[in-house]
């Protein structure tokens, strides 16, 4: 039985994203994104968590990332999970959890959260689907 590894993300940049080139022409994009959850504890007292999640992005997506989004952006990114593993200087073996991305959305700059929920959505940049990302070799680390 095969199982279903999908992630679905809107949240913000932390960072501009980080574009480079490996393998002499595959290009990649690392994003930082943030979500947020809200509520009310018992003691009736506003409570926030953010995670952090990283986000990998290939090929013609990826130069596009770079060219239109920069850190506080709303962006909405489906993908999937992928752990990697390498080894570290120490010779320990190293591991990351990240979300590969195939589907970006650029969602308003400025705008709140609220704002996206209620429907104000900067439409400028539709879904971008550009397929599975291009192989590497397992022993190549994605430089950063």
């Amino acid at each position: 039985m095969s199982g279903v590894n999908k992630v679905i993300i809107i949240g913000r940049l932390g960072t501009d994203p980080e574009v480079k080139t490996v393998s002499g022409d595959n290009t990649v994009a690392r994003l930082s994104v943030a979500t947020s959850e809200n509520w009310t504890d018992r003691n009736g007292q506003k409570q926030e968590r953010t995670e952090w999640h990283r986000v990998v992005v290939w090929g013609k997506l990826a130069e596009l990332c770079g060219k239109y989004l920069s850190k506080g952006r709303q962006v909405y990114l489906e993908g999937r999970l992928q752990t990697r593993s390498w080894e570290d200087q120490q010779g320990q073996k190293r591991y990351t959890t990240e979300v590969v991305a195939n589907t970006v959305q650029f969602l308003g700059g400025t705008q709140s959260q609220n704002e996206y929920a209620s429907g104000g959505m900067d439409n400028d940049f539709p879904a971008q689907n550009f397929g599975p990302e291009p192989s590497f070799d397992a022993d190549e680390e994605i430089p950063f």
